[in-house]
């Protein structure tokens, strides 16, 4: 049996790469941002004028007054100008016309200052900030659409909006939330530290990868200008026919949810594939940090459960154009069909935002517990199974819609299943906890309140899974009270405690954590404050979607618009304290403050610019804390033959070349 040898790592010639100039052009003359915005404005009028030369002799126009294609085709062209100009295809280009593509990952990482954050960037760590402040800017935009909406429930009879500005207000928010948090944990967090825990260099694609993250903003824009055509009144489901007969904020509505998903695909596969073939020799699958499993779980849900999202936006969509019959009673189509394309995304979706949040908790559980994860095959094969059967249990949502009684059985059994997956999360927290020497420290209250809140949302959801339940309480405030829970309590408590945990390894700076703890007790307690009496509120008849109510809800509604006030001034208090901490202050963390085993604590803060001066080879698990004789979790710096000898014990891909 041959032994390989790992290769001396290349040395850069000396001078600019092949085809570049010497002197680097200053930002304003690179590709970036404000490229991209010109070039998103000159396509999207260009495609707005092709969309009503096309359709100008058609008969729907005329009699409608409405050029849907227009709209579309203008949206179309403004998101391949906004790529263009960013410098998506530059590289395509450059290969079709036969020059040397420049080493464009290197020189992007190793490019300072602001400028990078702008530009289209292969670097995972740039792409993984880009993500942050992009997904802390998408969360805080939908959180203004809701204090709107807290704001008309104060009163049952004196309105500050029109039932039709209410519905568009509560589309908008519903929408963004469930569509551009889907990566609130994966993109920026998945995309910075997945390569470095599993011990690359790099991720696997990284045109994929800052693709998925750049279409991003062109679909929350897209979004917003929704309201600029008369926004949608359907809420964030879509539900035909209403969606075929709305007007032309519909179409910005199902392109922008389409080209979500289109992200989502990317993401998923980039790492997938990342996960798969370039983790470090040593790094088996039974040494994958817990965290790692959650993105790799999600990464499934986004690739197998988004294309059928993008598949019913586009059936949607030309629906509304080119007059097919996917979802039009009338010319042969099925309104019902729509339901079930969406929830076959849609329920997979409340499991792509709590499994990363899953990943994030039981990650920091072991470091603030100062012992192994408790069954750490057992939290992996919960994730897994979670995974599985959230595509099992889509037709729940149709209890109430005509689903065909025979099948109700069925999907209550299939809904209820799924508990006993997460019911093996719970139990390994609960097992690390045991008899621990807890460290109270601000990421561990936010993983404290993360197991609290979903703890209520999951014993709520029971009753939408049994039909009696479900008939009763289904379209109402209880609904809305309990997908809160589980998304806004999970997703979000965790994000916020990733951010205080790993900011000081991804930008060397340590969040202030006195405006942590003050942070953590307002949000916690104005969650709850805000979301808990809306059981009650549903429980007793109020429905969702409706800007009017019963005058002997007002008492409550109004303590929830006014708890809601004080949990959006809990998140500004957050970004306050990003801002001040990571822009003002800058106190910097350049070791392991949490004294964390896994593999990104290794390193410096911030990582250099690639990860890993050698492959490491992985010796242990991540999680030995107080294990007698536990050795390193890596060789950061192995010889050649060890490194060698190790990929012949536990056969991985390499990721050097």
């Amino acid at each position: 049996m041959s032994i390989e040898i790992e290769p001396a790592k290349a040395q850069r010639p000396e001078g600019p790469p092949p085809g570049r100039p010497g002197r680097a052009r200053p930002w304003w003359m690179r590709p970036g941002a404000h490229t991209g915005a010109i070039g998103g404005v000159a396509g999207y009028f260009f495609g707005h004028w092709l969309g009503n030369f096309i359709g100008s002799g058609w008969q729907q126009v005329a009699t409608s007054d409405q050029n849907n294609l227009a709209i579309v085709l203008g949206y179309t062209f403004l998101t391949v100008g906004w790529l263009a100009g960013l410098g998506v295809f530059t590289d395509l280009f450059r290969m079709m016309i036969g020059r040397q593509i420049p080493h464009e990952e290197e020189e992007a990482e190793a490019r300072t200052g602001l400028a990078r954050y702008f530009q289209y960037t292969l670097g995972h760590k740039v792409v993984g900030i880009q993500y942050l402040v992009g997904m802390i800017i998408y969360f805080c935009t939908a959180g203004l659409f809701a204090m709107a909406i807290r704001s008309e429930l104060l009163s049952p009879v004196n309105h500050l909006f029109s039932s039709a500005t209410y519905i568009e207000l509560v589309g908008e928010h519903g929408t963004m939330m469930m569509m551009l948090m889907t990566s609130l944990i994966t993109g920026p967090f998945g995309n910075y530290l997945v390569p470095i825990m599993i011990g690359s260099k790099r991720v696997a694609f990284p045109r994929m990868e800052a693709l998925a993250f750049w279409l991003t903003p062109a679909a929350f824009l897209v979004l917003l200008s929704s309201l600029l055509l008369g926004g949608f009144p359907f809420g964030w489901t879509g539900y035909a026919p209403l969606s075929i007969q709305a007007t032309e904020g519909a179409d910005a509505y199902a392109f922008a949810f389409g080209l979500m998903g289109i992200s989502m695909i990317l993401s998923g596969f980039n790492l997938i594939v990342t996960i798969i073939c370039y983790r470090a020799p040593g790094m088996r699958w039974s040494r994958l940090p817990i965290f790692v499993w959650g993105i790799f779980t999600t990464s499934f849900l986004f690739v197998l459960a988004a294309p059928v999202l993008v598949g019913g936006m586009y059936m949607l969509i030309t629906d509304r154009t080119v007059q097919t019959a996917f979802f039009s009673d009338q010319l042969g189509g099925s309104s019902y069909l729509h339901q079930n394309v969406f929830w076959f995304f849609g329920h997979p979706e409340v499991y792509i935002l709590a499994l990363p949040g899953f990943g994030v908790v039981s990650e920091l559980l072991p470091v603030f517990c100062r012992k192994p994860l408790f069954a750490y095959r057992v939290s992996a094969a919960g994730m897994l199974g979670v995974g599985l059967l959230s595509f099992f249990v889509w037709q729940h949502h149709l209890f109430v819609s005509g689903i065909n009684p025979d099948m109700r059985p069925l999907f209550m059994l299939t809904t209820e299943l799924i508990s006993i997956p997460t019911g093996f999360i719970f139990l390994v927290a609960l097992g690390t906890l045991w008899k621990a020497k807890i460290r109270f420290t601000v990421p561990m209250l936010f993983v404290f309140a993360f197991f609290f809140n979903f703890l209520i949302g999951g014993v709520t959801g029971v009753y939408q899974s049994d039909v009696p339940a479900d008939v009763v309480v289904h379209g109402s405030f209880f609904v809305m009270a309990h997908f809160h829970y589980t998304i806004m309590g999970a997703l979000v408590f965790a994000f916020v405690g990733a951010c205080y945990y790993w900011l000081p390894k991804i930008m060397g700076i340590r969040l202030n954590q006195t405006l942590g703890l003050i942070q953590f007790w307002t949000m916690f307690i104005f969650f709850n404050s805000t979301f808990l009496p809306l059981f009650a509120v549903g429980i007793l008849g109020q429905p969702r979607r409706v800007f009017e109510y019963a005058q002997n809800l007002q008492t409550l509604n109004d303590w929830v618009s006014i708890s809601s006030f004080c949990l959006g001034g809990s998140i500004l208090l957050f970004v306050a304290n990003f801002v001040w901490s990571t822009v003002i202050v800058r106190e910097r963390e350049v070791g392991n403050p949490w004294e964390a085993r896994s593999l990104e604590w290794q390193i410096a803060s911030p990582p250099p610019v690639d990860n890993f001066e050698h492959i490491p080879v992985i010796l242990s698990g991540p999680y030995e804390y107080g294990v007698k004789g536990a050795g390193p979790i890596a060789d950061l710096n192995p010889p050649a033959g060890v490194l060698a000898a190790a990929a012949l014990s536990a056969p991985v891909a390499r990721t050097e070349a």
